[in-house]
């Protein structure tokens, strides 16, 4: 039996895996977003 594709074209462990790349590389970007801010903030806070 063939394995089914969905629409991406990727198989179900193919995605799977994708899927556990991206959580890795999009929180790894949302924490070095949070720290350009902080360090902003640090530097110019506009509460001032």
């Amino acid at each position: 039996m063939a394995e089914q594709k969905s629409l991406s074209g990727l198989t179900d462990q193919q995605a799977k895996e994708f899927h556990e790349q991206f959580k890795v590389t999009y929180t790894a970007f949302m924490g070095l977003a949070a720290l350009a801010h902080l360090f902003v903030i640090a530097y110019n806070p506009w509460w001032n």
